[in-house]
């Protein structure tokens, strides 16, 4: 999968792809550890345009994302759906990286942890879950949280839930080292950066020299 290193260097990480539906089985047959974009809380039923989780385990798919920004902005998901999607997946044996995050109106109006804990309560307790930290304001916008905020952020988000938290937001190359020194930025769930082989082997080289 990697170019260049030692593969024995980048042992004991954990790498998850979340690929768009069309290519979740190309990537399970490659011996990928898969992840969907998004799964419905209903196992079956008449919702056009929607997956389940029995579809997902069917193709063994091993988890999915939920509540991510753009699901969030775009497509009018709440604390509620969010919450939804990821009980139903738990509950079927999927792992949930569930995202949570301010908008930079929210943050510029020192609402953050309001909103962090409002998004993060509405979660279930679990031990595959997992949240992913991503700043609206920092994603494909090439701003990033420094290392302070993010830590800060993370620090308050396991005060409310104690599962493994992710940074999201412009991770690259340059900022990761960083970012993994903090105590409590357990990872990264990686953006336009995944897509550039490079920029997404250094990243997790970053993750695995994290002291």
């Amino acid at each position: 999968m990697f170019r260049g290193p030692d593969p024995q260097a980048l042992a004991g990480l954990d790498a998850i792809v979340c690929p768009p539906y069309t290519r979740l089985a190309d990537c399970v047959a490659a011996g990928l550890a898969t992840y969907a974009q998004n799964v419905h809380w209903e196992p079956e039923g008449a919702f056009t345009g929607e997956i389940s989780a029995p579809m997902l385990l069917e193709l063994g798919v091993a988890g999915s994302l939920v509540g991510h920004s753009e699901r969030r902005q775009l497509f009018g998901e709440t604390d509620d759906g969010v919450a939804r999607r990821a009980e139903a997946a738990l509950a079927a044996g999927l792992g949930v990286i569930a995202c949570v995050g301010e908008t930079l109106e929210q943050r510029e109006a020192d609402e953050t942890e309001d909103v962090l804990r409002r998004q993060v309560t509405a979660l279930p307790q679990d031990d595959r879950l997992v949240i992913a930290y991503e700043p609206v304001w920092a994603i494909g916008t090439g701003m990033t949280a420094t290392p302070e905020m993010a830590q800060d952020a993370h620090a308050f988000i396991k005060s409310l839930l104690d599962v493994p938290v992710l940074y999201g937001g412009s991770v690259k190359p340059d900022n990761a080292a960083g970012l993994f020194a903090q105590p409590d930025v357990d990872g990264a769930l990686v953006g336009g950066a995944s897509l550039d082989v490079d920029s997404f082997r250094a990243i997790c080289q970053a993750a695995t020299s994290r002291s």
